[in-house]
């Protein structure tokens, strides 16, 4: 068989090696019931998922042309590293700057990797990516997450 869009190929082999990844580890786990679903229940569903859209994607990859066969461009080092970064960065900040710092600091960070930077747009998203998290998993959830630095009362 040959491969008629090496993008997709790749693509969905990922996908599917990660979703089968996460379904499997899920097994470690109590599933529980569809009434009370067990820790397992929600990584094992979108693993499975995960593994089954990795799967279409690969056999479309394999069935369907492309003019080209889209071929796999050079990795983008830059923002890779970008992304990595300030995810570790955020890591690193929450527990000792709090929800309401480290989260903007990620999301202005995280943009840093696009070609189109744009500071009013990432602060727009900053800010509503906070406020997002803080109604989610501060006032809905009711997560214990530090929301200001210690020495300001967090």
């Amino acid at each position: 068989m040959q491969i008629r869009s090496s993008k997709d190929f790749w693509c969905g082999l990922v996908f599917l090696g990660i979703g089968a990844a996460f379904a499997a580890g899920a097994l470690a786990y109590p599933f529980g019931s569809a009434a009370r679903p067990g820790p397992a229940y929600l990584p094992f569903g979108l693993g499975l998922l995960l593994a089954l859209l990795g799967l279409v994607v690969t056999v479309k990859s394999l069935v369907v042309a492309t003019p080209d066969g889209e071929p796999i461009g050079p990795i983008a080092w830059r923002p890779l590293l970008i992304v990595l970064g300030s995810l570790a960065l955020f890591a690193f900040l929450l527990p000792r700057a709090g929800m309401l710092v480290s989260l903007p600091i990620l999301a202005i960070t995280a943009a840093l990797a696009g070609d189109e930077f744009r500071l009013r747009e990432a602060l727009a998203n900053a800010a509503i990516l906070t406020a997002g998290c803080w109604l989610v998993f501060v006032k809905g959830l009711g997560v214990t997450i530090p929301l200001l630095p210690a020495f300001l009362g967090g």
